[in-house]
């Protein structure tokens, strides 16, 4: 039985993955779960799975977690805060960590969880976003698999050799083919954009996902930090990286090499395919996912992304070229504008415009230690709240 631990285990991509596991309960066993504050999400998942360790973000969550599951489960342990995020990531009995916390409170845990020594199933991109090179040098160290769950990065990852990591160029890899559906608002005149509402944003075309996210991919912030990631993760140039919008969303992302060759992954938007693919990696399992009717689809097309319309991808090439502490700043703002959108104290328009003022007001320090990158991480979000409460939209 191969032990697998969630972080974020109530989120979107911790129920797909849970619906994975359950395919296969021969196979895998559920060992420890982690959630922020949906007690009743997570007492559903322990009374089903039946894991060791269940951790809520809070004491408040734990103890009443903790008191439900007393009479029905008293042997399933309950923690709290830190503590139980990182009993969660570095439980013994775990080979393998789900790492679906979002945002940049995932990089902690998962950075535990390399430490320990676990194989690393890496859906929590701000990880990367914000101490990229830290993050990819505690992997080398700890000799630990990494295998991507972004259906993106996952698709990069099935094109190309299994020796990449050895070096692109060496192996032929010309480009890397990030493939965007381009959210909702694709097709919505510009000037339209300052009204749309977080439901509107939340609504998206193709894949069902949690609300934050959904914002990132609606002002394509998502394709931003998945650039950056593609860049840590294969060891690829920004240069090298290029995002091509996809509105089927069939073609997950392309690899081209250098002898003309062009390689894709295919299959229908849904989650499930990338988590089967990782947990069973190098073999293969049935994730539950409907095959692909390629009759169905009927055509794929493509198109450059539009940086009028979506300003936060060309932030985030700016961040990755300054390097540094800058994507931890950008990811910082981008968090902070986001949930402000989402509570209604902002306009979607102004997101891009308070990432970008933060970005103008702070510099790029170095990213040698984790300190300094969440000091970065720390000042960013500051800086972002202000503008949020000063309503300050305009860029510097």
């Amino acid at each position: 039985m191969i032990g697998v631990s969630i972080l974020g285990s109530t989120g979107s991509i911790g129920k797909n993955t849970l619906d994975v596991l359950a395919r296969h309960r021969d196979r895998y066993r559920v060992v420890a779960l982690s959630a922020n504050t949906d007690v009743q999400g997570m007492l559903q998942q322990c009374l089903e799975f039946r894991p060791l360790l269940a951790a809520m973000a809070d004491a408040g969550s734990a103890r009443q977690l903790a008191q439900l599951l007393a009479e029905p489960a008293p042997e399933i342990e309950v923690l709290a805060g830190e503590e139980g995020l990182r009993a969660v990531a570095c439980h013994a009995h775990a080979s393998q960590v789900m790492a679906a916390i979002v945002g940049a409170a995932g990089l902690l845990p998962v950075l535990a969880a390399v430490e320990a020594g676990k194989r690393i199933l890496l859906a929590n991109k701000e990880a990367l976003v914000v101490a990229g090179g830290l993050f990819m040098e505690a992997v080398r160290r700890n000799k630990v698999q990494v295998l991507p769950i972004d259906s993106e990065h996952n698709a990069v990852f099935q094109c190309l050799p299994a020796d990449f990591s050895t070096g692109l160029e060496e192996k032929g890899v010309k480009r890397i083919l990030l493939t965007a559906s381009g959210g909702p608002f694709r097709r919505l005149d510009v000037d339209q954009l300052q009204q749309v509402t977080p439901e509107q944003a939340c609504a998206h075309p193709n894949w069902d996902m949690g609300r934050k996210i959904s914002v990132d991919s609606a002002t394509m912030m998502n394709k931003g930090l998945e650039v950056i990631e593609a860049h840590w993760l294969f060891g690829a140039a920004p240069e090298r990286i290029q995002v091509v919008v996809h509105p089927q969303s069939v073609i997950h992302s392309m690899v081209e090499y250098v002898d003309g060759s062009v390689l894709a992954q295919l299959g229908n938007p849904d989650m499930r395919t990338p988590i089967a693919h990782a947990l069973a990696w190098p073999e293969r399992i049935a994730s539950g996912v409907d095959s692909l009717d390629l009759f169905q689809v009927a055509r794929l097309d493509f198109e450059p992304p539009d940086l009028q319309r979506f300003p936060c991808l060309a932030l985030a090439f700016r961040a990755i070229e300054e390097g540094g502490s800058m994507p931890a700043i950008l990811n910082a703002a981008n968090e902070v504008a986001v949930a402000a959108f989402l509570r209604g104290e902002t306009g979607f328009l102004q997101i891009p415009q308070i990432i970008e003022t933060t970005m103008n007001a702070l510099q790029a320090e170095s990213a040698d230690s984790l300190e300094t990158l969440l000091q970065a991480d720390r000042r960013a979000r500051e800086t972002a709240e202000r503008l949020v409460r000063e309503g300050v939209t305009k860029a510097c």
